[in-house]
């Protein structure tokens, strides 16, 4: 009979987080689903018993240390963590204030070394931790360098994190989305989004669950670490040529 898996997924209220709780809690498996809101509680509850909802902060770092302590209690232990909790604050930096750089960071990258750091402790060997990146965190895009800086500093964990946790066979990856339809897209304007699609081979922004399909399947994936998987409708080929 194959190991139930216990994951942890962060940013799990909405958008991407949420297609990866809902795809991994519909096999049966034990999913931890963490948010900001107290929504969480309720979304955790329509997905299953096999299911937890944890409201915290994750950029605060003893609230962190206790939403996992509460996963341990509930679940005994983890398997598989998913970073994808991320906050956007867009302009150019010339008008970028620091509190909204700092935000960025502090959520995207701060806050993925925090629960990476409280989760991998009590993983082992065929455990796996798997980051939520972005295009703009290998291509870089004007008036976004707040986001960028932070998706291409949880690039360069990922890389570190895979050859630290080696010796002990957690492996540590990074799923790179192009563009989807979550809120994030939901704010551009028509004609702004329709610029953004027409540079995607595939001619549309992806959907979630597309995005959490093949999360689920790099966070299985035995004999894979320190990958970047896009998942980008071929984005990454053509987004450099933007301006």
């Amino acid at each position: 009979m194959a190991k139930k898996e216990v994951w942890v997924v962060t940013g799990a209220s909405r958008g991407i987080g949420l297609a990866i709780a809902q795809r991994v809690a519909a096999t049966g498996d034990c999913v931890a689903l963490l948010a900001r809101g107290d929504s969480v509680h309720k979304l955790a509850r329509k997905l299953g018993s096999h299911t937890l909802g944890v409201q915290v902060d994750i950029t605060d770092e003893a609230a962190v240390e206790d939403a996992v302590t509460e996963i341990i209690r509930h679940f005994g232990s983890i398997t598989r963590l998913v970073n994808n909790a991320g906050l956007h604050r867009g302009g150019r930096l010339s008008k970028l204030a620091l509190s909204d750089w700092q935000a960025v960071i502090k959520t995207n990258l701060d806050g993925a070394m925090l629960t990476t750091r409280a989760c991998e402790r009590v993983m082992s060997g065929g455990d796996s931790i798997t980051n939520i990146g972005a295009v703009v965190g290998f291509r870089g895009f004007p008036g976004d360098a707040a986001y960028a800086a932070s998706k291409s500093g949880l690039a360069g964990l990922t890389q570190a994190l895979a050859i630290e946790f080696s010796p002990r066979n957690i492996n540590v990856n990074l799923v790179i989305p192009g563009l989807v339809m979550t809120e994030m897209t939901a704010g551009l304007s028509e004609k702004a989004l329709a610029s953004l699609t027409s540079m995607v081979p595939k001619g549309r922004c992806a959907e979630p669950d597309e995005i959490a399909e093949v999360v689920e399947w790099v966070a299985r994936a035995r004999y894979m670490t320190g990958a970047s998987v896009p998942v980008d409708g071929g984005l990454m080929s053509t987004f450099g040529s933007l301006s």
